[in-house]
């Protein structure tokens, strides 16, 4: 079985969807996730704000941060050898690395989910659907047409 993983750069939650200003980039990155693992591919994501302990476990990640500090995150590792460092792969490279052929993004995979959006809590503070921190307050997070925030 093809085992994928992603080591994040600190991030406020898992996927680094959530707060007022949502890269677009690490939502295409999710949705290719998500079509991976709708195929059977295991794939598991490590955020270093959260889970440092799995990036010094892993002699290859923590020989690149050990080289090129953060600049080397995200980092993927198929089956334990790194395939990529600095930047979210594409969904045709992630396909490649798993065996599997390309597909096109359906207009729903480009959208956050709101289970992954932030919600204002009792306090003002925004929070994520898995209760992390996004930060700001709800004050201050301009509304989004995803409609997080």
């Amino acid at each position: 079985m093809i085992a994928i993983r992603i080591f994040d750069p600190a991030m406020c939650c898992s996927t680094g969807i959530c707060g007022p200003a949502i890269d677009p980039e690490l939502v295409r990155f999710a949705a290719d996730l998500d079509w991976l693992k709708r195929r059977g591919i295991s794939v598991e994501r490590f955020n270093l704000s959260q889970q440092p302990g799995a990036f010094a476990e892993h002699p290859a990640v923590k020989a690149a941060l050990e080289l090129k500090g953060e600049a080397s995150l995200p980092i993927v590792a198929v089956n334990g050898d790194l395939k990529s460092s600095g930047v979210y792969p594409s969904r045709d490279a992630l396909a490649a690395w798993a065996g599997l052929a390309p597909s096109a993004p359906g207009p729903e995979e480009h959208q956050a989910k709101s289970a992954s959006c932030c919600r204002p809590a009792k306090d003002g503070s925004l929070l994520s659907s898995s209760n992390g921190c996004c930060g700001g307050t709800v004050a201050s997070a301009e509304p989004k047409s995803s409609g997080c925030c």
